[in-house]
């Protein structure tokens, strides 16, 4: 690492304390900082974790510079989970799987790249809410970077039927050839959900919630039972979850728990210790971030 390269981010610079970070673009809504500041005073592991600004075509540099100041560990949001493959010099089978990576590890020999989506996607609804979906119909909205993290988890999950639209098919074509099960998961047209009939549990992957225009969909989608679950989290998870509750889902959630639950993975990966979710879920909720769906 140069010098120079190294001052373009005077916020990496060397210290004693172990430095973990999250990068996105933008990044400043995250609570990354919040919820591995919570593991940290919880299982009295010190460390420093800060949220970093870094488009994509910065992150190969952000990632030397992180690491040559002592940097030890990165979460990734968006827009970088599948940029961030090309700066590992390893992964795990689930990021290969996803095509995506969630979270990186520094070793000596480089970035060790992870996914931590799908596993916490399924500890949240398995766990915390309890909803069964072994055996329901499922659509997933969006073939980005949370999707791709989710959609291999759902297909192991015992679902009957995994459909997955994404307004570019050939992003959708492409998360489903990775996964492999012509036999169970399908792609359509996001023009053609209007005749593709109704499911039993409905994830959005898109980022349709944080921009002014929303997310419009067919009412017809939404089952008696279905499960509307967000995969964003707060106002963002707004939109989809109005529209939801007005198409008449039994269920709806966001994507707090997933959020927390994937943190808690990615702790567990750098530390070798898995904190209490529940109680840093909680206190997420109380600074503000409610569960929206359209009230």
């Amino acid at each position: 690492m140069t010098a120079n390269k190294l001052s373009r981010y005077p916020e990496f610079h060397m210290s004693n304390t172990a430095r973990f970070a999250v990068f996105g673009h933008p990044i400043e809504h995250s609570q990354s900082p919040f919820i591995h500041g919570q593991f940290s005073k919880q299982t009295g592991i010190a460390l420093s974790y800060s949220a970093i600004d870094v488009t994509p075509e910065a992150l190969p540099t952000a990632l030397e510079a992180f690491a040559a100041g002592g940097g030890r560990g990165v979460n990734i949001t968006l827009p970088l989970k599948e940029a961030a493959m090309a700066c590992c010099v390893d992964m795990s089978s689930r990021a290969r799987l996803a095509g995506a990576v969630n979270t990186l590890t520094w070793s000596s020999s480089g970035w060790m790249g992870d996914n931590t989506d799908g596993s916490g996607f399924m500890r949240d609804i398995s766990d915390r809410v309890r909803e069964h979906i072994r055996g329901r119909r499922a659509l997933l909205l969006g073939a980005g970077g949370a999707a791709h993290g989710v959609a291999p988890a759902l297909a192991d999950s015992g679902v009957e039927e995994l459909i997955i639209v994404n307004r570019t098919p050939e992003r959708a074509d492409k998360l489903v050839d990775a996964i492999g099960d012509p036999a169970h998961v399908h792609t359509r047209y996001w023009e053609a959900l209007g005749d593709i009939g109704s499911f039993d549990l409905i994830i959005n992957a898109t980022s349709a919630g944080r921009d002014d225009a929303g997310i419009k969909l067919p009412f017809s989608l939404a089952g008696q039972r279905c499960i509307a679950y967000d995969l964003n989290y707060g106002e963002a998870a707004g939109s989809f979850l109005a529209w939801a509750k007005a198409a008449g889902a039994a269920h709806l959630y966001d994507g707090l728990g997933m959020l927390v639950e994937q943190a808690a993975d990615a702790f567990e990966i750098w530390h070798g210790v898995r904190p209490d979710t529940d109680a840093v879920y909680d206190a997420l909720r109380e600074r503000g971030h409610s569960l929206h769906t359209g009230d």
